[in-house]
């Protein structure tokens, strides 16, 4: 299926055109049709899976571009307004319609001023309240839609949401969308919802089959160290690492900082325009790594994540699938990478079931494997260089001095001091191990710390990686930027 088969608008399928959209996915192949129809709408779909074109593209089809606010969408953050507003003006900018960002902490009247002039309105519950009560603005939207809903709900804006109904009209077409269906989400649909219809991606579409899924299991004091060694093996080119509390963000932060990785961190203290800058240094590449709570992490919508790190394992399946939707978006492939303890084996097992997926156990390279990817890397580097004249130049005046021999030699030993992997030889547990500690956390014995068995080191000699174990970065990337203070990304 193409989406020139929905017969979108003229200018809205040029648009898509212009954005690069060819085959819609599952959400927006189901959706699509029933909101051109006029139905009202319950769609339960992961972040990431498209839904902004599944909801904006057929109501924009649909718009008059008449001057009036034709369309709402609710949202919980400040983050995803902003990110669904540009979205919909890219859509909807050959049809001449544009878009308002409504949210907390800017000014009532430049927000005022701009949706006098717009065809959809993006806002968020709380600064859309304040507005609607107090008179500043009235809307007559014929189509709302409520992203995120049972984001809302946990952040506590279900009373924010019906009230804002009340200023709504009663003919109208609304749009629910939800990751998960709880009983709260259930009884608002009921209340907002006109005889809607049901779109739902199933269980085993939840996770992105282009997101390969790795577990490792380190002893808790390891998780530091285990971490700065995959990131040294994976070699990211954007990644996420997900903490579940704010000061282990700052700690984080700070350690791969003087690790001398391009790090910064998100979580709910940060004043809005520090999380702004941020958010868009992530976006450009000025920063390689984003270290969040699950909490600060809503809305952050980037599409080009390679990789995402959970420190630890998130509380419950739900927050899985969330945090390692973030990767794998706009049909790239992804990776996701756990963290856990031996006694966290039975969470990892439950997740897998609760999900419907599967994460391969691995072991943590060590640091002769990770020094021999990074020579690997160099010498390609080294061959697919040019030669400059400034360089030929420099080994002209070497040679009043030292052999061509020695001044290789030299060169050499310095580009190499740079990529040197510091720290233990050897990180977490051996499959052996692993595997033993899982059978004995499904007999229910408990899946102990127990010990590092004797022949640690036998381990790594005889256990071979399971499928996938063996990748060695072939991201066509040579060196981190701002490492070391030596070696440029060379992305193109």
């Amino acid at each position: 299926m193409k989406f020139t088969d929905f017969n979108l608008k003229d200018t809205i399928q040029a648009a898509v055109a212009e954005a690069g959209f060819k085959e819609p996915s599952p959400v927006q192949k189901d959706a699509i049709p029933l909101v051109l129809e006029g139905h009202d709408m319950i769609a339960q779909a992961q972040t990431g899976t498209g839904k902004t074109a599944a909801f904006g593209l057929p109501i924009m089809s649909m718009m008059k571009a008449d001057g009036s606010v034709e369309g709402l969408v609710i949202v919980p953050t400040r983050e995803l307004a902003m990110q669904v507003s540009d979205e919909l003006f890219r859509f909807g900018k050959l049809s001449g319609l544009k878009t308002a960002t409504v949210y907390g902490g800017t000014a009532y009247g430049k927000q005022i001023e701009r949706i006098k002039q717009a065809s959809i309105v993006v806002a968020t519950p709380g600064r859309l309240q304040d507005l609607l009560m107090s008179g500043k603005i009235k809307l007559n939207p014929h189509f709302v839609v409520l992203d995120e809903a049972d984001e809302m709900l946990d952040m506590g804006f279900l009373d924010e949401i019906k009230n804002i109904f009340t200023f709504l009209p009663k003919e109208r077409q609304t749009l629910m969308f939800s990751a998960t269906m709880p009983n709260g989400i259930r009884k608002l649909a009921e209340q907002i919802l006109n005889n809607p219809k049901t779109v739902s991606i199933t269980k085993s579409e939840s996770t992105n089959s282009k997101i390969t899924q790795y577990y490792y299991v380190v002893q808790e004091r390891e998780r530091d160290d285990a971490l700065v060694r995959l990131i040294d093996y994976k070699n990211p080119e954007k990644c996420i690492i997900f903490c579940r509390m704010k000061k282990e963000v700052d700690r984080l932060v700070a350690h791969l900082t003087a690790q001398g990785f391009k790090v910064s961190g998100l979580h709910g203290d940060m004043e809005q325009k520090q999380r702004e800058v941020t958010i868009r240094a992530f976006k450009q590449g000025g920063i390689d790594i984003f270290v969040a709570t699950d909490v600060a992490a809503r809305g952050l919508d980037v599409n080009d994540v390679t990789h995402v790190f959970n420190y630890h394992i998130p509380f419950d399946s739900e927050s899985y699938v969330h945090r390692i939707g973030r990767t794998g978006r706009a049909g790239k492939t992804g990776e996701a990478i756990t963290l856990v303890s031996p006694n966290e084996l039975r969470t990892i097992k439950r997740i897998e079931k609760d999900v419907g997926t599967k994460m391969t156990t691995q072991v943590i390279p060590t640091r002769i494997e990770v020094q021999n990817n990074r020579n690997d890397e160099l010498i390609a580097k080294i061959a697919q260089t040019q030669i400059t004249d400034k360089a030929i130049e420099l080994v002209k005046t070497l040679q009043h001095d030292l052999d061509i021999v020695t001044i290789a030699h030299l060169l050499a030993s310095m580009v190499q001091s740079e990529i040197s992997v510091k720290g233990k030889d050897n990180i977490g547990l051996g499959l052996e191990e692993i595997e033993l500690l899982i059978e004995r956390a499904m007999q229910n014995r408990g899946g102990g710390g127990g010990g590092r068995n004797r022949g640690r080191s036998g381990y790594r000699g005889n256990n071979k990686r399971r499928s996938g174990g063996g990748d060695r970065n072939k991201h066509g990337r040579n060196g981190r930027s701002g490492r070391n203070g030596g070696q440029g990304n060379n992305r193109g």
